[in-house]
């Protein structure tokens, strides 16, 4: 019941934030060619590696000097993901039964107002991964409870493996070099989190591109924004990367996610340039603790959803999500918690949702163990950290799947490829009448 109310309050929330030229409900895609990607798991390949010790130096050679992936590794996928997946030098920390590849079936249609991309993937667990992180109170205090995969706590097993199920787009205009070539392995570098010789705090703290840009770890980022494309520590002066943004040098970077945005019908929107950044404006999610008390903001609305909180047992059955405005009140410090009560860290909010951050639309369902996930973009986005998609495009575009409770390099990624609308691609988008 849980899911279903979910969904009413997801397309009922995003029909009210836009006029629809077209109701994705009820397109037709029987009639829309389906294109089907294989994903696979890329371990810790990075850019540093594609371009240092790919292939004992012979790959790193031919992608240095602007080869595309996909030239020399179409139909390996398989073959790299089943074997990346089982561990050695790109998978120091392999995660017992995982899959090597997702097979994912991209749609695209568009009209005067909107594009609009629609996906399917079978979930590896016999459920959709709409669970995320909790605050869990442990007698005395609220701690956070569950984590992905990926994650030493988890595989210690100190904690339980819980993430939401995620679908990232990345696409450029043309505008951003070597991501036509080279896609997701331009933004993925080492010493990010979860990758080889990942940062340390105290190197964040000593580094004036991340200190001026407020960041305390390192992210997703492109080359050009680094003196030393593959060195995350040289950054160029802010001002510098500025220009590059101002040029259109970034990668536009849509998630849609199980838990985090899927319940208020919206996929965020941000982009990859120095780091990985939401577009101006406020996502659709927020942090539900309080920073000085460490409890929970918000709570549930027992009165609307019959209890206040829920403990381990009740762990995907049902969606748990937290919406405020809609199931959600203050929290109450004095409600008699005890141990082992559970509210979710997050809250989502179509209503707080603005700017340029609030731009996408999604509708999303899970049923015989597939999603089936249709994002809504605008066309005609003139935002200044937005990709304007339009008639008459063909833009380069990677996909990524996040599977399983996992997050960073644990997903399954896509080479390179085309998006047209109303223009040759390999991905080509019906013009609807």
């Amino acid at each position: 019941m849980m899911k279903q109310t979910a969904m009413i309050v997801g397309v009922a929330a995003m029909a009210a934030g836009t006029a629809l030229a077209a109701d994705p409900a009820r397109i037709d895609w029987t009639q829309v060619p389906a294109t089907k990607l294989t994903l696979f798991f890329p371990g810790q390949a990075s850019y540093e590696w594609v371009r240092n010790d790919h292939k004992g130096g012979k790959g790193a050679k031919a992608a240095a000097g602007g080869q595309a992936c996909e030239k020399c590794h179409e139909g390996e996928e398989k073959d790299l993901g089943d074997a990346l997946v089982k561990g050695g030098p790109l998978e120091p920390t392999p995660v017992k039964g995982k899959n090597g590849t997702i097979d994912l079936a991209v749609q695209a249609a568009y009209d005067a107002a909107n594009a609009y991309l629609r996906f399917q993937w079978k979930t590896q667990q016999p459920y959709g991964g709409t669970e995320h992180q909790y605050l869990r109170y442990d007698g005395k205090e609220w701690k956070v409870y569950g984590y992905p995969k990926l994650d030493k706590v988890v595989q210690d097993g100190a904690q339980p493996g819980i993430y939401e199920d995620r679908l990232a787009i990345m696409i450029d205009d043309g505008k951003v070099p070597g991501f036509s070539k080279q896609g997701c392995w331009l933004t993925c570098h080492d010493g990010s989190r979860d990758m080889a010789k990942q940062f340390t705090k105290e190197q964040v703290a000593a580094n004036p591109l991340l200190t001026a840009i407020k960041k305390s770890d390192v992210r997703k980022y492109l080359p050009a924004t680094r003196s030393d494309p593959t060195d995350w520590k040289t950054g160029l002066a802010v001002a510098d990367i500025a220009k590059i943004k101002a040029a259109g040098g970034f990668v536009d970077l849509i998630q849609w996610r199980a838990h985090r945005s899927y319940p208020v019908g919206m996929a965020d929107d941000g982009h990859v340039l120095e780091f990985r950044l939401a577009d101006a404006g406020k996502d659709m999610f927020s942090g539900n603790a309080d920073r000085s008390t460490h409890q929970p903001k918000l709570m549930w609305d027992e009165k609307k959803v019959g209890y206040r909180s829920i403990t381990a047992d009740a762990l995907r059955k049902g969606d748990h999500f937290l919406i405020a405005g809609q199931n959600a009140v203050p929290f109450d410090p004095n409600a008699g918690w005890k141990a082992g009560d559970m509210i979710p860290d997050y809250v989502t909010s179509r209503e707080a949702a603005a700017g340029s951050a609030a731009d996408n639309k999604a509708i999303a369902s899970w049923k015989d163990g597939m999603w089936t996930v249709v994002i809504i973009r605008p066309l005609g986005l003139a935002n200044a950290d937005d990709k304007m998609l339009k008639d008459g495009g063909v833009y380069n575009v990677g996909f990524a799947v996040h599977d399983d409770n996992i997050t960073t390099r644990g997903h399954h990624v896509s080479f390179v490829k085309t998006l047209g609308l109303g223009a040759e691609a390999e991905i080509k988008a019906v013009k609807l009448p």
